[in-house]
C-alpha cells in the first residue's frame, strides 16, 4: 500500500478517536493546556489545537523596519496563535556571558513603563488566553494563544516590551537567581542531564552548540545587569524578528495590526555573523562524569550535518530515516536487538535534528541492564551500526519507518500552534519557511543504499565523542540516600529525540519565563 496513504489513514483513525473522546471545543480546549512546561511545544498543540487541521497557505509581509510577518488563516475554531521570534540564542553567545539570552527572556516579563511587571501576564489572563516563552540553541520566542478577536491586545503588548522594557536591577538579581534554581534542578541534580551537558561541552571544540542554553553557573554568577541591557538592545529589534500568527484571522488584518504597532519601531545595526566552522577532530573523544547516580548512563555523538549546511541535502534526510530505522518503536533495530534480544541495555534510543544553525550530533544513547558493563553496551551500539554500513535495510523495513515518519509529520499539521512554530523556527534558523512543503516527499525519497552510504560516511571514530555517567554511591555525607541523585533515570534520560525539531539528547530548549 502506497505510504502516504497509510500515513493519511492513521491521521484519519487519530481525528475519530479525538472527535469521539472530545468535550467542549470552545474555551476548555485553552484552559486543558495549564500551566503545561513550555518544552513541550507538540502536546501543547495537539492539546488546544486539535480543532484546526491540514496544511495552510503561509501569506508573508515585511514592514519597512526589517520585520517580517507571516500568516496562517485557518477558520475552524475563533483561535489565534501569535509567536514573535527572535533570532538570537545560546548559539550567538560567546564565553563568559553564557545564559544571557535566558536570563533576557525571563526579564522580558519584568515589564515596561506603560505596562510594569507582572501586568502582561495578567492582561493576556484575564481575556482568556495563555502565554510564555521559550530560549533555545538558535531562537528566543514569545507566544499567546488566545480568541481571535484578541489579536490586536497581543501584538500591542509585543511591540511595546520589543523596544521599551524596563531592565531594573533589582529584578535582575532576583530573576538571576531563579535561573540558577532552575539550573540546579534540572541540570546539576540530575545526572543524566548534567552528563549530557559535559558531553556537548567535549564533542565540539569551537562550535557555541558546546555551551549549554542555560548558562555555566560561573558565568550566571558573574553577569550584571548591563550584560543583558547590551544584550536586549542589540538583538531585539524589528529588524531581527518575525511574527507569526496562525488561527482564525485574515491575513491583510495582521498586517495592518502588525505596522500599527511595529511599524515606528527603529532597528538595530545589527551586522552580519561571522561564519563558524567546527574545528577538525583527531579521534574519538571520551568523557566520563562521576557523581551519585542510581545507574550508569551512555551517549554516544556523531557530527553530521544539518539541512543549512549539508552539501548535499539528501544526506540530512537519509539521517532521519535512519534514526527511525534505529529507534521509533518496539519493532526497530535498538529496541528490538538490545532491550528484548540481547536483553543488555534497559532502554536505548536514537535522535537527530535536521534544524539548526550549524552542524549537530547523531546521538545514540542507552541505559544498560544490572550486571551489564558499560563497554558491552557500546560495543552493542557500534555493532548495530556496523550493520547498517555493511548492507542497507530492505525496502519492507524503510516503508515502515517512511509511513511513521509521515504520519507524524501530517498529524503535526493538525495544530494551529506548531503550524506557527514550524515555520518560525524554519525562517529564524535562516532556512526558507517553504522548506516544511518538502519534508514529506524528501523523506519518502530515501532509498536504503542512501541510508547505508550516511552510515558509512558519517559513523566513524573521527567524528564520535562517547560520554559515560559512572555513578558513586547515592549515600550523602549523612548517611541518608541523597533524594536528588535518585531521581529516575528513565525520566532524566531523553532516549527519544523528536524528528524534525531542534531538539538532540541535550536539553535543547528552556522555558517558563512568565510570572504566570
Amino acid at each position: 500500500m502506497n505510504i502516504r496513504i497509510i500515513a493519511v489513514l492513521l491521521l484519519l483513525v487519530t481525528v475519530v478517536l479525538g472527535w469521539v473522546l472530545s468535550v467542549d471545543e470552545g474555551g476548555d480546549q485553552l484552559a486543558a493546556q495549564g500551566d503545561a512546561p513550555v518544552i513541550e511545544v507538540t502536546g501543547a498543540g495537539t492539546s488546544g489545537d486539535a480543532d484546526t487541521g491540514g496544511d495552510a497557505e503561509v501569506e508573508e509581509f515585511m514592514l519597512d523596519n526589517g520585520m517580517k510577518i507571516l500568516v496562517v488563516e485557518n477558520s475552524r475554531a475563533p483561535v489565534v496563535v501569535s509567536q514573535v521570534w527572535y533570532k538570537v540564542g545560546s548559539s550567538y553567545e560567546h564565553d563568559g556571558i553564557t545564559g544571557v539570552s535566558h536570563v533576557l527572556e525571563h526579564m522580558m516579563f519584568k515589564g515596561t513603563e506603560r505596562h510594569p511587571a507582572g501586568e502582561f501576564s495578567e492582561i493576556i489572563a484575564a481575556n482568556g488566553g495563555e502565554e510564555n516563552a521559550f530560549t533555545g540553541q538558535d531562537f528566543t520566542a514569545y507566544f499567546q494563544r488566545i480568541a481571535n478577536d484578541r489579536l490586536e491586545l497581543c501584538l500591542e503588548l509585543e511591540a511595546d516590551r520589543m523596544r521599551n522594557l524596563t531592565l531594573d536591577e533589582s529584578e535582575f538579581l532576583k530573576e538571576v537567581e531563579v535561573v540558577k534554581e532552575e539550573r540546579r534542578m534540572r541540570t546539576e541534580d540530575k545526572p543524566a542531564a548534567l552528563t549530557n551537558e559535559r558531553f556537548y561541552a567535549v564533542a565540539f571544540t569551537n562550535s557555541p552548540y558546546r555551551r549549554p542554553i542555560i548558562g555555566w553557573m560561573e558565568d550566571l554568577d558573574s553577569m550584571t545587569i548591563d550584560d543583558v541591557s547590551e544584550w536586549y538592545r542589540k538583538w531585539y529589534a524589528p529588524n531581527n524578528a518575525t511574527l507569526v500568527v496562525a488561527g482564525d484571522i485574515d491575513a491583510d488584518e495582521v498586517y495592518r495590526l502588525a505596522e500599527k504597532y511595529f511599524g515606528d519601531l527603529e532597528p538595530s545595526d545589527i551586522g552580519q555573523t561571522k561564519p563558524r566552522r567546527e574545528a577538525k577532530q583527531y579521534g574519538t573523544q571520551r568523557v566520563t562524569v562521576e557523581v551519585p547516580a542510581k545507574v550508569p548512563y551512555l551517549a554516544m555523538g556523531y557530527k553530521v550535518p544539518v539541512l543549512k549546511t549539508a552539501e548535499q541535502e539528501w544526506e540530512v534526510y537519509a539521517l532521519e530515516v535512519l534514526a527511525g530505522v534505529l529507534d521509533g518503536g518496539n519493532s526497530t533495530r535498538l529496541a528490538r536487538n538490545l532491550v528484548r534480544g540481547q536483553e543488555i541495555a534497559n532502554s536505548a534510543g536514537a535522535g537527530y535534528s535536521m534544524t539548526s544553525r550549524h552542524d549537530s550530533l547523531f546521538v545514540l544513547s542507552a541505559v544498560p541492564n544490572d550486571d551489564v558493563a558499560i563497554e558491552v553496551l557500546e560495543f552493542a551500539l557500534r555493532e548495530q551500526l556496523s550493520m547498517l554500513k555493511e548492507q542497507a535495510p530492505d525496502e519492507g523495513e524503510l516503508a515502515r519507518v517512511k509511513a511513521q515518519v509521515v504520519a507524524a509529520q501530517v498529524y503535526k499539521q493538525d495544530s494551529v500552534f506548531y503550524q506557527a512554530m514550524e515555520i518560525g523556527m524554519l525562517e529564524t534558523i535562516g532556512l526558507p519557511w517553504r522548506s516544511k512543503d518538502e519534508y514529506v516527499d524528501r523523506i519518502l525519497a530515501v532509498t536504503p543504499e542512501q541510508v547505508r552510504q550516511v552510515a558509512e560516511k558519517y559513523f566513524v571514530d573521527e567524528r564520535l565523542t562517547v560520554a559515560e555517567l559512572d555513578p558513586l554511591p547515592l549515600d550523602s555525607a549523612d548517611g541518608s540516600p541523597d533524594q536528588a541523585a535518585q531521581q529516575d533515570m528513565q525520566a532524566d534520560v531523553p532516549i527519544n529525540a523528536p524528528i524534525n525539531a531542534q531538539a538532540n539528547t541535550q536539553d535543547n530548549v528552556q522555558g517558563g519565563g512568565s510570572d504566570e
